[in-house]
């Protein structure tokens, strides 16, 4: 064999071994954000199903797989490209954007406690804001675009505690562990979403034709169970978003709002943990979810009436402009 291909093939190996180094260093970071993230994935994995609840069973994975690829599309094509152009050229603007999103977030989550408590008002406010559903097609449509905003929010949270925690390096690598978080985070959320939804159709066959009377036994728990298990996911994701919601106005707050603010909070529980040591980190971190779900709930419902009696007409009056302009276009 010549020198020189044993050189090409040396040279081979080097940038082999790069290139190994490469993608093990972008699985590591990864690794890392997806644990940085995780309080945020447990929120998305909980509030999903509650998006799925009252459908027929054969439409459950399909509006599951819809909301996954939309959470996909806003990851990889949305929050991806701007949170790297962003964090280049415009880095101050993140937290004011997750500020927004945050809010949004409150107004969701207080507007399902409307509905739960106060339906009739619910419903009007609906009417209000014109999304009120007239077909079983619409309300499905309407359901899978409103988990995927409120998808956005919390995949927008996902991918900048993600690139949070990126050392400052090539901006290609940097890319390539978020596209690497979106693609394994949304696998893992939804997948776990489709197990959940599709978990009494499972006990269901298990208690019709189980190999053993334990596993039948264990099929009608499933079944009986799942109901309930729906019910408390609903309320964990409802809960969930108003607590993200105030947890990322807390965030910000921080950094925009007075010191006296984060001093009260972080004041709160570091008095809590003190008092309990045995148990200080879990208070510490209970007393700031509690005064985050606060100030979710102060936010969304200082958003309700904001929402119906500014934004929508004001969106209203923009579409009907729109939709005039559009017709005298028309040829």
């Amino acid at each position: 064999m010549s020198v020189g291909l044993i050189g090409l093939l040396d040279d081979v190996a080097a940038i082999a071994k790069v290139a190994a180094a490469s993608l093990d260093d972008v699985a590591s970071q990864a690794a890392r954000a997806g644990v940085k993230a995780a309080g945020v994935v447990i929120d998305d994995t909980a509030v999903t199903p509650g998006y799925v609840i009252g459908f027929e069973p054969k439409r459950e994975l399909p509006i599951v797989g819809k909301i996954a690829a939309g959470s996909l599309r806003n990851k990889l094509l949305i929050l991806l490209p701007a949170a790297l152009v962003l964090s280049y050229f415009l880095p101050w603007t993140i937290t004011p954007l997750l500020m927004l999103g945050g809010a949004y977030l409150c107004y969701e989550g207080v507007e399902k406690v409307m509905e739960a408590v106060m339906p009739h008002q619910a419903h009007d406010h609906e009417a209000q804001i014109g999304t009120v559903a007239v077909n079983p097609q619409s309300v499905e449509d309407e359901k899978v675009a409103s988990a995927i905003k409120t998808d956005f929010i919390l995949s927008a949270e996902i991918m900048s505690i993600t690139l949070a925690t990126l050392p400052v390096g090539s901006i290609w690598k940097q890319a390539l562990v978020l596209a690497v978080v979106a693609i394994g985070i949304t696998a893992a959320v939804y997948g776990v979403v489709a197990l959940i939804v599709k978990a009494d159709d499972v006990g269901l066959a298990m208690a019709r034709s189980g190999v053993t009377p334990v596993g039948r036994s264990v099929g009608r728990g499933i079944v009986r169970g799942m109901p309930a298990l729906l019910k408390i996911l609903s309320v964990i994701g409802t809960a969930a978003m108003i607590w993200v919601g105030g947890g990322i106005i807390l965030h910000g707050l921080e950094v925009y709002g007075p010191p006296a603010i984060h001093d009260a909070v972080t004041n709160a529980a570091e008095a809590v943990a003190h008092a309990f040591p045995s148990l200080a980190a879990i208070l510490e971190w209970t007393v700031e979810a509690a005064i985050s779900g606060v100030i979710g709930l102060l936010i969304g419902a200082a958003s309700i009436p904001a929402v119906g009696f500014v934004f929508a007409p004001a969106w209203k009056r923009l579409k009907r402009l729109l939709h005039r302009r559009g017709n005298r276009l028309a040829p």
